[in-house]
């Protein structure tokens, strides 16, 4: 094991857990609307549906090189099978986002129904398959990037290996401090909105570096972290 397989392992690795930023995301505020002793399951099949859906894709690179081929052409533009699935995981997360964030306002008062396994399952399951369709717009996008970066197929499946495995370690406390703080949720759907408005402007053609949503992200939970850090202090000394 040299150091360049190393360091391309390690890279490809960062790279990874970073690209699923957005994922983790958006599983973590799905499967909050579960009962709480299915959040965990929730994350982790959906996240383990995430590696299942990379190691797949990476062990037909040549399938996924040939859905940059023109399918159809419009207005003079190909538009390949991976803009299909940009264009249909862009709306989907958008309109999702838009209505997780229109249910949290509205705060639907309908009491829940527990009484039953079965519901708790249907519930379970339609969650996963939401998890499973934007699995597949994110895996893609990674799994480009990891054929773009490296040669072996070895260091893409650990480094998606690996990556997945950090991303399992830190779901809960994700989780848990997102439903702590609705203001941060909110921010986190509205970034949603903006990943999947990216999604569609990448299906048309137009290419958007994701350092900049990256960088937009971390500035915005920043600001956030510094306006929690505020009003807790001033409510502690409001209390004294």
């Amino acid at each position: 094991m040299n150091q360049e397989w190393v360091m391309a392992l390690l890279t490809l690795t960062a790279m990874e857990i970073v690209l699923g930023i957005d994922n983790i995301v958006f599983i973590t505020i799905l499967c909050a609307k579960l009962p709480e002793a299915q959040r965990a399951l929730g994350r982790n099949v959906g996240l383990g549906l995430a590696l299942g859906l990379r190691i797949a894709l990476l062990l037909s690179v040549k399938w996924i090189m040939g859905l940059t081929e023109p399918l159809v052409h419009v207005m003079h533009r190909g538009i390949s099978g991976r803009d299909f699935i940009l264009l249909g995981g862009g709306l989907f997360l958008m309109a999702k986002a838009t209505f997780e964030i229109h249910h949290k306002l509205e705060e639907n008062t309908e009491p829940e129904d527990v009484s039953g396994a079965k519901k708790v399952k249907s519930q379970l399951g339609s969650i996963l398959i939401q998890i499973l369709l934007l699995d597949l717009v994110f895996s893609l996008d990674s799994v480009i990037t990891a054929v773009g970066m490296v040669s072996d197929i070895m260091i893409m499946v650990l480094a998606m290996v690996a990556s997945v495995f950090v991303m399992i370690l830190s779901a809960k406390s994700i989780g848990d401090f997102v439903e702590k703080h609705p203001t941060v949720k909110m921010l986190a759907l509205s970034f949603l909105i903006l990943i999947g408005f990216m999604l569609l402007l990448e299906g048309v053609g137009h290419h958007i570096d994701k350092g900049y949503i990256y960088f937009a992200m971390a500035f915005s939970l920043g600001v956030e972290l510094v306006n929690m850090k505020y009003r807790a202090s001033r409510k502690l000394r409001k209390s004294i």
